[in-house]
């Protein structure tokens, strides 16, 4: 088969099955199998393609019909400039959360200590490691499989050191370690340039194994009104985790947890930040505001919608 020929049938399938960039993802489907590029469409277009090769792509291009993620069938996702695996354990990264990690980027500093919660691929936390200094960071989810892909992601792209098992506590001084009957989860050794930390994955219902102060708290926890599930894209409603989409009856239910017991976990003078729904910035500012904390702001994506909404702890 002629690579532009196997692109071009590629392309009528998507289309044919409603895929809305369908140009585009049987493309990228292509080179991911082929291991091409963009330019090789246009300057090696007449180029023979292996039966093998053939095989791969009209199976995936199969998988993308019944609406798969292309992320899914391809197993990255571009986040803040880094290639990240991800799997069905774990939300596709998005570039809206691209503005949540620079609003925190904005107000971290070296040598902070950060604890990401609902961490899934590890998107946030690790895009805050590689782009600071010295800091320390602390991933939690409640799925094994989630962490599992996090812990891919820091060793690809952070040089994390091998890492196994979960831990019910972590000591003040940042590893998770041994103690008792605890099991290890350890990585250390974060280092680029002059870029020194470490990073660890916690399997925790929320704060239920957490232990120590932060300077940061990000989240960008289920925010989906449960009613509203049945409504999303099929992409989404179909193969993303639904415990990471489903918000409770008003979409609300996680960020009232995190607010409550989050002021425990954070130094006076700390920060929380949340990623929201577009229509959920006042609700989330009320709650906040009503735990405490200060200097509540409200931060608009390149949209103009309402996308992240953070504030500082008071000093006790």
């Amino acid at each position: 088969m002629i690579y532009s020929n196997l692109y071009h049938q590629g392309k009528e399938k998507l289309l044919l099955a409603g895929i809305d960039e369908a140009e585009l993802e049987a493309r990228l489907l292509l080179e991911y199998v082929c291991g091409t590029t963009r330019s090789d469409l246009l300057a090696h277009g007449d180029m023979a393609v292996s039966e093998e090769q053939e095989n791969r792509y009209e199976n995936l291009i199969g998988r993308r019909m019944t609406r798969i993620p292309l992320q899914y069938l391809t197993g990255t996702q571009e986040f803040m400039g880094l290639t990240f695996s991800v799997s069905e354990h774990v939300l596709i990264p998005r570039q809206d959360t691209e503005i949540l990690v620079e609003e925190v980027l904005r107000n971290l500093h070296d040598g902070m200590r950060i604890l990401d919660m609902c961490t899934g691929s590890g998107c946030i936390l690790i895009s805050l490691l590689h782009y600071s200094n010295d800091c320390e960071g602390v991933g939690a989810d409640i799925s094994e499989e989630a962490l599992a892909v996090a812990r891919e992601n820091a060793r690809k792209l952070l040089g994390a050191g091998k890492c196994q098992g979960n831990a019910e506590e972590l000591p003040d001084d940042g590893e998770c370690r041994e103690d008792g009957s605890m099991a290890v989860l350890k990585e250390t050794g974060v280092e680029d340039g002059n870029k020194t930390g470490a990073i660890c994955f916690v399997c925790s219902d929320l704060f239920s194994n957490i232990s120590g102060r932060f300077d940061i708290i990000v989240s960008n926890p289920p925010y989906i009104r449960r009613n509203v599930l049945g409504t999303l894209m099929p992409e989404v409603r179909k193969h993303e985790p639904l415990q990471a989409l489903d918000g409770g009856e008003d979409g609300l239910e996680l960020y009232r947890k995190i607010i409550e017991d989050s002021r425990a976990y954070l130094y006076g003078g700390g920060m929380l930040f949340f990623e929201i729904g577009y229509d959920q910035g006042r609700e989330v500012s009320t709650l906040m505001e009503q735990a405490g904390f200060l200097e509540i702001q409200v931060v608009k994506d390149y949209a103009g919608l309402d996308r992240v909404v953070y504030g500082t702890r008071s000093v006790d």
